[in-house]
């Protein structure tokens, strides 16, 4: 394999998370290799990019310094591995969350790189230990998890195998800070990484307060969407205690007795099953029915307020 050339990146896996990142790399300037086993997934994922492209540059929520032409002519498809990652600086995997899957993805790409170029997953819960298991590369592997969608949610968590060099990390933190993502370091692997430890947190409470009559689930969501999320959306939950006391340390002294207490409350992990199960999806239908038509129709929408709130995190940012 030819020494990579700065600015090309190659990406395993034309689907959805594929898509984002293709356009991701593309906005900061960056030659793209889509590669995907079959001639027609490709086809279908340059053309929804493309779409999706031409929306964004006419809604004015396009990123990078680029036109959408542009950017689109720096992405191109490919159906041979090796052509892919020939001559590229950074290779983003996307295949599908299977460990057997995205470790012969690996070991095949860890038999035609160089010791240059940077084995990244974007693996939203299996851990790097696993994935680059007797990679003969693994000092050039991470994990970099995006947020689904990765377009309009900046947040990227580089989580690394324990042999992974910290050159390794450094790079693709830079990488992911050019192309306007907001990298976090996760410094050593754990189940679930920070973002889903932190969702399933939510999610498990949520889902008590539910099953316990506590609170219907619309009113659940409510909770979070018109209150916790509110703050959440431009503040973390230690910057918030921080500055709902007077700092960290009055705020630990004022609560920490009350917090305590009310932890000892929760109950055993929920299996997410029964009558619940029932309750809650009953009351998301009500909302938002559950065939395709519906659900694309509120990712959409969910996606046009995300960039929405983007624009507006940029401009309280630079004020």
């Amino acid at each position: 394999m030819a020494s990579p050339a700065a600015g090309e990146v190659a990406i395993i896996g034309s689907g959805l998370i594929g898509q984002s990142w293709a356009m991701l790399f593309a906005s900061g300037g960056f030659k793209v290799k889509l590669y995907d086993i079959g001639q027609q997934q490709v086809t279908n994922a340059l053309e929804k990019i493309r779409k999706e492209m031409k929306f964004l540059e006419q809604s004015g929520s396009l990123k990078g310094s680029l036109g959408a032409e542009e950017q689109l002519s720096l992405i191109s498809g490919c159906l041979n591995i090796q052509e892919a990652v020939e001559g590229a600086m950074h290779i983003q995997e996307c295949v599908p969350e299977n460990l057997e899957l995205k470790k012969k993805i690996f070991t095949q790409l860890d038999q035609i790189v160089d010791d240059k170029v940077v084995l990244s997953s974007s693996t939203s819960c299996l851990l790097p230990s696993k994935v680059f298991a007797g990679l003969a590369h693994v000092k050039q592997c991470i994990v970099a998890h995006p947020v689904n969608p990765p377009y309009y949610v900046p947040l990227v968590e580089l989580v690394p195998h324990p042999k992974t060099a910290p050159m390794t990390v450094d790079r693709t933190y830079a990488l992911m800070q050019k192309i306007g993502q907001s990298p976090v370091r996760v410094m050593k692997e754990i189940d679930g990484f920070a973002l889903n430890r932190l969702q399933y947190a939510v999610i498990s409470e949520a889902w008590r307060l539910v099953e316990e009559g506590i609170v219907s689930p619309s009113d659940l969501d409510l909770v979070m969407s018109d209150g916790l999320g509110m703050r959440y959306a431009f503040i973390g939950p230690l910057e918030t205690m921080h500055l709902n006391a007077e700092g960290m340390l009055s705020y630990c002294d004022r609560y920490s007795e009350g917090m305590q207490h009310v932890l000892k409350t929760f109950g055993p992990i929920p299996d997410f099953s029964g009558a619940t199960v029932e309750k809650v999806n009953q009351a998301m239908c009500v909302k938002v029915p559950s065939d395709p038509e519906h659900l694309a129709a509120r990712r959409q929408w969910r996606d046009e307020c995300l960039l929405r709130l983007a624009k507006l995190k940029r401009q309280m940012q630079s004020q």
